[in-house]
């Protein structure tokens, strides 16, 4: 206990919540290093960003919100975002002197001495008052599991690894998936690959029109009543259905986005039906999405029966004292903004720690 470092609050992850989060703080009058810290597992500033694949190019990404107090101007969007958005986020913290710690990996977050919480890292213990887990979703890809799976000769792959589509060319490529990843990915290969196929558990849904505010406030409520109900939050594209843009009609209208219902089994030289139809693979490619990374989290035992972490606001409620950042219905870009912004709001009100009385 002798080394344990006492800070009011300590932020976990310096993905957009994160740095959203501690640019309020710093607001707040909190001194980073002083009053709290950001911790960070990544090499380099940039959050998920900094791992996407070459070819998502600034001009693909889809509603990138700026920072709060800096806007991102000027970007070239034929630059790869991981490069735009990662010198983006290098710049944001040199600006705010948000000095934030890495890589630094978190843990384990638990029950600590005087009523605060004890945050484990691999660069020590903090003992806090309070704490803003903001660490998305990057490093819990979801891999389904399948009949035969083991057994497939060829290789599979997450959108997490996804390296491109020149490394598919000549390959027979079975994407998995009816997310934004998914149509991007068979978008980008079909023209490298000898074959694509594309597969999904539920028939992907097309949204015609824009995409405005009233729409975008109705999908996010839909997302922040899974997680009132401690269920595992679905993201905001789960609700919102895909938009239909010119590359996805081109995709829908030469066959690439011929969409096929989920296999049955995965075979050694590809998948098959039960009417037993088959499709031959070199690559099966799941671009399944992601879950919570909220491991460190589970000394405290936030979990409700329904497998997910009920909040209000930001607040966990089955301890104030912790706010989730980025999760949820607020894991879009602006979202986490504003998250990061209630949350600090949120902390303010805690009642302040009582000093031991004087002999």
């Amino acid at each position: 206990m002798n080394d344990m470092r006492e800070v009011e609050v300590v932020v976990v992850g310096a993905g957009q919540a994160g740095l959203s989060s501690a640019y309020h703080l710093r607001r707040a009058g909190l001194e980073p290093d002083r009053d709290f810290v950001v911790l960070d597992h990544s090499p380099a500033p940039g959050g998920a960003w900094q791992f996407r694949w070459p070819s998502l190019t600034y001009g693909k990404v889809h509603g990138m919100h700026a920072l709060p107090g800096m806007e991102l101007t000027g970007a070239d969007p034929a630059r790869a975002s991981s490069e735009v958005i990662g010198e983006y986020f290098a710049r944001y913290e040199r600006t705010f002197g948000l000095r934030v710690r890495r890589p630094v990996d978190v843990r384990a977050v638990r029950e600590g001495p005087g009523g605060r919480l004890s945050v484990e890292s691999s660069d020590g213990t903090w003992a806090t008052r309070a704490l803003i887990s903001a660490t998305g979703t990057w490093d819990r890809p979801f891999w389904p599991r399948y009949r035969g799976q083991e057994t497939f000769r060829g290789r599979q792959l997450h959108t997490a690894q996804y390296p491109g589509p020149e490394a598919f060319a000549g390959q027979r490529v079975i994407v998995v998936g009816g997310g934004a990843s998914g149509t991007q990915h068979l978008l980008e290969i079909a023209p490298y690959a000898a074959a694509t196929t594309w597969v999904t558990r539920r028939t992907p849904v097309f949204r015609e029109g824009p995409f405005d505010e009233e729409a975008g406030r109705a999908a996010v409520a839909l997302v922040e009543e899974r997680v009132r109900q401690g269920l595992p939050p679905r993201s905001v594209v789960s609700v919102t259905g895909l938009p239909l843009n010119d590359a996805i009609r081109r995709g829908l209208a030469d066959g690439v986005l011929d969409r096929q219902p989920m296999f049955d089994r995965i075979t050694p030289d590809g998948v098959e039906w039960e009417d037993g139809r088959r499709v031959a693979a070199d690559v099966i490619l799941w671009a399944t999405g992601f879950r919570p990374a909220v491991d460190h989290l589970a000394p405290l035992r936030l979990r409700e029966p329904g497998g997910g972490i009920r909040i209000e606001g930001t607040r966990a409620v089955a301890d104030p004292r912790v706010h989730l950042v980025g999760y949820g219905p607020s894991a879009s870009t602006i979202g986490a903004n504003r998250a990061g912004r209630a949350a600090v709001r949120d902390i303010g009100r805690l009642p302040a720690r009582e000093e031991p009385a004087a002999a």
